[in-house]
Order: structure tokens, then sequence, then C-alpha cells
């Protein structure tokens, strides 16, 4: 990984996006909203992961997880693979920051494992440590964030115990500029998921049964 300097980046970029004026959307809006755009897509499609930890009961996999069912977890996203290609072919290439905070929590090992299954699949995803974005952090975490194109931005929302909200749209094309320039920096010093996947997750053993993180 190439450290990043203070030259190369605006540490209050993502400060600024809550700052932006945009419109909130409920997930029965967001999610056919963002669908549609991203079937539109041209260039790169960018998202930023940070949160630890996600509720997501609408995944099977996730749920056998949560109830320390690892073995059968791993069969689900086995048989998740085969569909996932049509996520990506024909689409705008798609490439995700994934923001990494050890200890993984139970959740960030069972994630890595589906990331790992869209690497496969299509999806560029690069891993970088949550100790190199703390210039970023310096009020509050860094969003989830959707980059569609130049004038299309999702923050994604969650609530405090991960359930997914909607997102908030943003159409700023100076704020969007702003962190499509800072998500292509950290994508630049990331680490491939692949090798980090490799290194970090398949060794490990069985996480502990959980739907929130310790």
């Amino acid at each position: 990984m190439i450290p990043i300097t203070d030259n190369q980046l605006d540490c209050h970029v993502f400060e600024r996006v809550w700052e932006t004026d945009g419109v909130t959307l409920p997930v029965e809006t967001y999610g056919p909203e963002f669908r549609a755009a991203y079937e539109n897509a041209r260039g790169v499609v960018w998202k930023l992961e940070r949160a630890q930890y996600f509720h997501e009961p609408y995944e099977p996999s996730w749920v056998a997880m949560a109830e320390g069912d690892w073995e059968r977890s791993l069969q689900l996203i086995g048989e998740l693979r085969a569909s996932l290609a049509a996520d990506y072919s024909g689409y705008a290439e798609f490439r995700r920051v994934r923001v990494v905070e050890p200890p993984l929590t139970p959740y960030m090992q069972w994630e890595l494992h589906v990331l790992a299954a869209r690497v496969e699949a299509g999806e560029r995803i690069r891993v970088v440590p949550a100790s190199a974005v703390g210039r970023y952090e310096r009020s509050r975490a860094l969003p989830e964030l959707l980059i569609l194109d130049p004038g299309l931005m999702y923050e994604v929302l969650y609530d405090a115990d991960g359930r997914h909200l909607g997102g908030r749209r943003v159409t700023d094309a100076d704020a969007i500029k702003a962190c499509t320039s800072s998500l292509a920096s950290m994508y630049g010093w990331g680490e491939e998921l692949a090798s980090y996947y490799r290194r970090e997750v398949v060794p490990l053993p069985p996480p502990a049964a959980s739907r929130r993180p310790a």
C-alpha cells in the first residue's frame, strides 16, 4: 500500500457532503431510483463503504451467520456466485473502497466473503485500513456513498443498528467531483480485495453468532 500524503487529499471533503443540500429518499423510493441510475450509468460507479456492521435480514447467508450456522452461510454465498455476474455484465465499471477495521467483526468476516465473490463476478474492490482514513474523520465517521456520474451521488442512510433507511440524493457537481477525486486516491493506494481476503480472512475460524457489533 502506498501511503497517502497531505497534498493528495482535502481532509474536509466528506464533511462537506453533510453540508450540501440533498433530497432524502425512503427505502422504497431510493432502491428503484438507484437501480435505474445504475443501469444508465457510464464510466465508473464508485462506492465508499465505512461501517463495520449492517443489519441485513434480507440476505439468507447473513441470517445463517447471525444464527451461528457459518457452514450454511458460506454454502449460501457459494450458491449466490452464479447470479452475481448479472449485477455487472453490461453495466458501468463498479469500484468499491471498503474500509476495514481490525479485529474483524463477525459481520465484516461475513461481508468479506461476499465481496470476494463479487470480485470474481466483476466488481473491483480495494481494502483501506481504518487507521489510514483518520484524517478524513475529524468530526465523524466517513459517510456511505455511491457516485453514479458527475451529477449524481447518494449518501446511503442507516440507523444506529445498521438498518437501511434509504438514501440522500446529492446533485451538487462540485461536491461530487471532490468526493470522486478522494475516492480515486483511496482506491489507488488501497489493497486489492483478493489478496487481503486470502491473507486476513480465509485463515480465520468461524465467527461467533452475532446480530450486532460487539
